[in-house]
């Protein structure tokens, strides 16, 4: 099989969530990535949110680091620069995500790299970018989340701005990062010349809320707090209690209201003249949401969905994670891999995958994440490093 970047290879810098995350989805597409990590302690995430007994190798870095090798190398070091550049003409891409200025200290930024390797295309990626006000502040998930906007526009009037349980800045910025890295492969294709890509998790955070700054930038409104009701302002369009638990409904145009409302029991509200249009009922919210509720209430959620979707009403159960993992489609769509676990010959591991599907040579996990350091020896072997001088560097904490 076939698949986009066999063929090319990919200098993995990067830690945390953003920068694996963008390098995995093209190491499922068939690079060849070497992540570059510190002895002794690697990748940071490798510790994070780990309940298990290898405190190297947590979920969390499971879940961004497949068809990767990991080779250690402590770039503090002064040889450690000229390991990377002996290294540098097999390589197509390095992505690192440093505090701006980091790889320039270290001798490894763009401008020094280029000059030994014309063609390089090379991506940093940061909270806020290489250049501005902010450049060299560290920022995480939910600090973007707060700076960005985004938190102004998500919770409840009287509990305040509130971030999300997931990173979404984090996985969107990485996407950004992947198509961006994609389109400048493309351009080198066509072109031979590389390419700087310099991605901001706030610029991606922004771009994630294109139509809301559309609406501010163009004739001034603003969403606010509205909890889990519809931006539209819609009181048919919200999540609302059943019987055993939540079900979002986003009842929008008026053949779908009429709909929900005969289903309901509550067809006699729309003969009155405060619920019988969208404008009508966009100023009388309170009593929908009550009177939908009371309704509903009546049922399972369950019990709902089969009433509700075959009446061609938008639905949805308010799902846990757990009930997601077992959901057919989900393993119709092949969204989870599952590979063999790096601690356990006998054990695997199960994470996402891609969000997409492809009829021939799509992405596949074909190798779990690597233990730390566990290609360094061979990674040195292939630039002609022998036996002795690799245990050497190993010695003097280089790798």
């Amino acid at each position: 099989m076939t698949t986009a970047f066999d063929g090319i290879r990919i200098l993995d810098f990067t830690q945390v969530l953003a920068g694996p995350f963008a390098v995995m989805q093209l190491a499922l597409l068939g690079a060849d990535v070497i992540k570059v990590e510190q002895p002794i302690t690697g990748d940071q995430t490798r510790g994070l949110m780990n309940a298990g007994e290898d405190l190297k190798m947590s979920p969390s870095f499971m879940g961004m680091n497949l068809n990767k090798r990991s080779l250690t190398l402590n770039l503090k070091a002064e040889n450690a620069a000229g390991i990377i550049k002996k290294l540098l003409p097999t390589v197509d891409v390095i992505v690192e995500n440093f505090k701006a200025g980091t790889m320039q200290r270290r001798g490894l930024d763009y401008e020094t790299l280029r000059q030994l390797k014309p063609d390089l295309i090379y991506c940093s990626i940061t909270g806020y970018g290489q250049t501005g006000p902010k450049a060299g502040e560290a920022a995480y998930d939910g600090a973007i989340q707060a700076s960005s906007g985004m938190m102004s526009q998500n919770g409840h009037p009287e509990t305040g701005p509130t971030r999300t349980g997931y990173m979404p800045v984090d996985m969107s910025t990485g996407l950004n990062s992947a198509f961006a890295i994609s389109a400048a492969l493309y351009r080198k294709a066509t072109t031979g010349e590389g390419q700087y890509i310099d991605v901001a998790m706030l610029d991606t955070a922004i771009i994630m809320q294109a139509s809301q700054f559309s609406n501010y930038l163009n004739q001034g409104t603003l969403i606010g707090l509205r909890g889990n009701a519809s931006p539209t302002g819609q009181p048919t369009a919200n999540v609302f209690p059943t019987m055993d638990g939540h079900i979002q409904i986003t009842a929008l145009r008026q053949p779908q209201v009429e709909k929900l409302f005969t289903e309901l029991g509550l067809e006699q509200m729309l003969e009155d003249k405060k619920f019988a249009t969208p404008d009508s009922r966009i100023n009388h919210p309170e009593a929908i949401f009550d009177a939908m509720s009371l309704a509903l209430n009546r049922q399972t959620t369950a019990a709902w969905m089969k009433q509700l979707a075959p009446a061609g009403i938008p639905v949805a159960e308010v799902r846990e994670l757990p009930e997601v993992a077992s959901d057919p489609d989900i393993t119709h769509r092949n969204a989870l891999v599952t590979l063999p676990s790096p601690l356990d010959p006998d054990a695997t591991v199960t994470v996402a995958k891609a969000g997409y599907v492809t009829n021939v040579d799509g992405p596949e996990g074909r190798s779990g994440p690597p233990m730390l350091g566990a290609d360094t020896d061979d990674i040195l072997a292939e630039l002609g490093y022998e036996p002795k001088e690799i245990e050497r560097l190993r010695n003097t904490g280089i790798i």
